[in-house]
């Protein structure tokens, strides 16, 4: 025959009479984890039902989620190192021109667009199957133990890896209410099954199990929903301009495989003024201080309009639409006329920085209304060198601060065909000169110059002018919409919790029984039993005991003219045995012992009594005035 110890293992039980007991020990120590119990099947006498029902099984483990879930990080980092199509397809074009053989082999595998692909969507789908498969029994299960009581007390509540004992004067019931007390006060669910107190604490241990679980369900659905239906577009913004949540208004957007332009919340903003500052010296110098662009917005197409400032890391919330503020640079106003003195461009030419200093570089296009000397249609183009603190003429060509100390616009005239025409796409910020001529001055050099605000530059052969007018500030925006980014949230620190309670929590049991003995005084008996072997167990029941002991204490030990019978000798021999007269131990829990069968040693907390040893567990004498250790549980065995 076997019984169950407190780690919930089988072992095997002595022979004979203490079967029984076995039994009713396995039953009290049954049911502290709702982990399923997995039976080996016999692989070779399976049908197709048994088949189905042993790979079901399989699938919903625990170990077989753990491995779906390893898995599903491992087939992430494709995505992470190789270019997607939904998000840069530029990069994609550019891989698969570079690479021959490579690129059409990671096309079929479906590299290009991992997280849309079918080996990626098995992973996920098998890995959300295996946890419901797993989390759903264990909940009804779990509910099923709420909704019960603790067991009853086993018969022998000596084998439990932590106990004690007291003989009292109190009257069984009275032992038994002071118990139930105190346990229901330590916020133990209690009841009385007989002769004895069941109790049980710690359900918060497999409530977290739960908790995380379900957690870990939510934020993969909440990730799978973001990157579905996830927008993202950039847009640069002068002062004075404005934007509208459209695809249209986008420099550059990217969006999840289902995501639609419906999608988009509707808003709008105007960027009224951007505000940097920096460190003046010391080593930080240059360094930003603040960043605030201040805006004007609307939200839908009759909303109020509203003003506000948007800083780095605290973007406006519209809906689930963030709009951040990520970068800043200069725009130079210039105005260029033709050699008539007809305006054909005014206006701020926004460019890219390309240090710290904000040192900046671009391209100016004149596109339509330009004529040259000879009244022939022209396009002019302008490369031009920004540096908002230039040093002066001994220094380098770079800003030497960042704020607009000592503006200085260097331009380089072209005229010719910018190639907008053609219908291929082309960025704003470059010059394409393969089409275009440089202007020459007198000498047969390239024409370039530096201008400070309101200088002018005259174009070569009375082609124009071009009028540097001053400076503005622009601003660059990032509009993220990610669904499902607070559930993400809440499921991680869900998560976090429930691993946290899973982790320091006991399930633990305790019983008092109280009865009787043959000579008429009332024998207390306390054991408790946890999940695991821990101190903490013995621990408790050492301060329930006191609690207890403190309304029932301990009778006086009557003396003993004679040798005990063998007949008084505890089964187990594991009594405490005392000198007659000799003083009673610290304790009135003397064989308060730990899992491994360790004595615990006493606690200040609990009053000096004198106790006896139940009516059963009276041995022979020893004259050690102090209680031996008491056997272990393979002695019990």
């Amino acid at each position: 025959m076997t019984t169950t110890d407190s780690g919930n293992r089988e072992k095997t039980a002595p022979r004979g009479g203490a079967a029984a007991d076995d039994n009713d020990l396995g039953a009290a120590g049954s049911q502290l984890s709702t982990a399923p119990q997995e039976d080996a099947p016999n692989l070779p006498a399976l049908g197709a039902l048994g088949w189905a029902r042993w790979f079901w099984r399989q699938l919903t483990s625990m170990r077989v989620a753990l491995i779906l879930l390893f898995m599903l990080s491992l087939a992430a980092i494709p995505g992470s190192l190789i270019p997607q199509s939904g998000q840069d397809e530029t990069r994609v074009a550019d891989f698969m021109e570079r690479h021959d053989t490579l690129g059409p082999i990671y096309e079929k595998l479906g590299l290009f667009h991992v997280y849309s692909s079918v080996w990626f969507s098995a992973i996920y789908i098998l890995l959300f199957v295996s946890l419901i498969g797993c989390i759903v029994p264990r909940t009804w299960q779990f509910v099923g133990q709420l909704r019960g009581r603790p067991p009853g007390a086993p018969k022998r509540l000596t084998r439990l890896p932590a106990y004690a004992t007291w003989r009292t004067e109190a009257q069984p019931e009275q032992v038994r209410e002071a118990a139930l007390r105190a346990l229901k006060k330590r916020r133990f669910r209690a009841h009385l099954v007989g002769d004895a107190v069941a109790a049980e604490k710690g359900y918060l241990r497999e409530a977290g199990n739960l908790a995380f679980h379900v957690a870990l369900i939510v934020m993969l659905v909440a990730f799978a929903w973001g990157q579905l239906y996830r927008s993202e577009g950039n847009k640069l913004i002068v002062e004075g301009g404005g934007f509208a949540n459209v695809l249209t208004q986008y420099d550059d957007f990217k969006s999840g495989n289902l995501f639609t332009a419906e999608d988009l919340n509707a808003f709008s903003f105007d960027l009224k003024n951007f505000r940097g500052t920096y460190e003046v010296s010391g080593p930080n110098k240059g360094t930003p201080r603040i960043y605030e662009a201040y805006i004007d917005y609307t939200v839908g197409a009759d909303g109020k309009q509203r003003s506000t400032k948007i800083e780095v890391n605290k973007p406006l919330e519209i809906g689930d639409s963030k709009v951040y503020l990520v970068s800043h640079g200069y725009a130079p106003v210039i105005t260029v006329r033709d050699g008539k003195g007809k305006v054909v461009f005014s206006d701020a030419a926004p460019l890219l920085p390309l240090d710290s200093n904000v040192t900046s570089s671009g391209a100016i296009k004149v596109m339509d209304g330009y004529t040259n000397a000879e009244g022939k249609r022209e396009q002019l183009g302008f490369q031009a060198f920004f540096l908002p603190s230039y040093g002066g003429a001994d220094t380098a060509v770079v800003s030497q601060f960042p704020a607009l100390l000592n503006p200085v616009l260097n331009l380089e005239p072209y005229h010719g065909d910018l190639g907008v025409d053609s219908g291929v796409p082309q960025s704003v910020y470059r010059l394409e000169k393969r089409k275009l001529t440089s202007y020459k001055d007198s000498k047969g050099a390239q024409v370039r110059e530096n201008l400070k605000p309101g200088e002018t530059m005259t174009l070569p052969g009375g082609n124009g002018t071009v009028t540097f007018d001053g400076v503005k500030e622009w601003a660059g925006f990032q509009v993220t919409q990610q669904p499902g980014s607070g559930w993400a949230l809440g499921g991680a620190v869900t998560a976090i919790l429930g691993l946290a309670a899973s982790l320091f929590v006991q399930r633990r049991r305790v019983w008092v029984r109280a009865v009787a003995g043959p000579d008429g005084v009332t024998v207390v008996e306390m054991a408790g039993l946890g999940r695991s072997e821990s101190a903490k167990v013995p621990e408790e029941l050492g301060d329930l005991a006191a609690v207890v002991h403190a309304e029932a204490p301990a009778a006086a030990e009557p003396e003993s003219d004679g040798e005990p019978s063998a007949a008084d000798e505890p089964e187990g021999g594991d009594a405490d045995r005392r000198l007659p007269g000799a003083a009673a131990p610290t304790l009135p829990h003397s064989r308060l012992r730990s899992s491994g069968g360790t004595p615990i040693a006493p606690a200040a907390r609990l009053p000096a009594e004198s106790a006896d040893p139940p009516a059963e567990s009276a041995g022979t004498t020893s004259p050690s005035p102090q209680p031996p250790a008491v056997p272990s549980e393979g002695a019990e065995k």
